[in-house]
């Protein structure tokens, strides 16, 4: 059907089950680790979330639990469960998924 525009999913880079959709993208600007590039999302499908740990990171202590693919288990990046520091609020209960640990699904 000429015209439609589909959402654009990513998936995961193991088993390439969708886990995000491109719109709901906050954030294109993260850091996980050393030097690899994330992506915030407000909304993530197809995961499910470990224990919850506070965790020092680039821009300090946070409450996350890290998520894993809900079909083969590869940990694909983490959630913010509590943010401390008032700055970094727009961050609870979103989620970042490390980009090389997810692939663009039929786009």
């Amino acid at each position: 059907m000429a015209g439609v525009i589909l959402p654009r999913f990513y998936g995961c880079y193991n088993c390439r089950k969708p886990v995000a959709r491109h719109d709901d993208i906050v954030s294109k600007y993260f850091v996980a680790g050393h030097r690899k590039r994330a992506l915030l999302f407000s909304h993530v499908v197809n995961v499910v979330a470990g224990p919850k740990e506070d965790r020092r990171l680039i821009t300090g202590v946070h409450m996350v639990a890290d998520v894993h693919c809900s079909d083969c288990g590869k940990v694909l990046g983490w959630r913010y469960e509590k943010v401390y520091e008032e700055a970094h609020k727009y961050k609870e209960y979103k989620t970042v998924l490390v980009k090389y640990k997810i692939v663009k699904l039929d786009w």
